[in-house]
């Protein structure tokens, strides 16, 4: 019996002091060399050139309208144009427009009819990136034509209905009127959420 005691006192020595060693921290299975973020920017600068030419193509085919080059990388000209008014929409404000899209061959994708009427919480609702930075370009009134890159259309994902992955926009927006939030009731900002 004494040596039953000895041998499981012998192994329990040992097993806290195997327990006690402190171990190293394991290497990752696999390492990322960043080839895949290298092809990904790779990609991403051929597809954004494609579509520079495709709308340098549009602007060029075009030569008795102004095109303006937007900060953001995209381009604009005027239908209508309000010039009397100085005011745009700003963040918090509620703007009421129509639009339609199309592919860049022309064909509507989403017609206005479609679409409207489009209520909007400038800056704090989720819309399509290039109409939330272009509605705060527009005056009161004023129809204008966006070209739309990818990036600043639906991107990757599209929209899950009809537009595809990757598909550059043309939107032709009219601004109806834009109100401050506070001169709105809360039923007509509910519209688009």
């Amino acid at each position: 019996m004494k040596i039953n005691k000895i041998i499981a006192l012998v192994l329990l020595i040992c097993i806290t002091f195997v327990s006690c060693k402190q171990q190293q921290a394991r290497m990752p299975v696999s390492r990322s060399s960043g080839t895949f973020m290298k092809e990904s920017i790779v990609r991403n600068k051929k597809l954004i050139a494609g579509e520079e030419a495709q709308i340098d193509s549009i602007i060029k085919s075009n030569p008795s309208v102004k095109y303006y080059a937007s900060k953001k990388g995209y381009w604009f000209y005027y239908e209508i144009r309000n010039e009397n008014d100085t005011l745009r929409p700003k963040k918090g404000d509620i703007a009421y427009f129509d639009y339609n899209v199309q592919d860049f061959k022309g064909n509507i994708i989403y017609s206005e009819i479609q679409t409207r009427p489009q209520v909007y919480k400038v800056d704090k609702q989720n819309i399509m990136m290039g109409l939330r930075d272009g509605i705060k370009l527009m005056r009161k009134n004023e129809k204008v034509v966006f070209l739309f890159p990818s990036h600043m259309a639906y991107g990757y994902h599209g929209d899950e209905k009809h537009i595809g992955t990757n598909e550059p926009l043309i939107c032709t927006v009219t601004l109806n009127d834009f109100k401050p939030e506070s001169k709105t009731t809360p039923q007509t900002i509910i519209k688009n959420e």
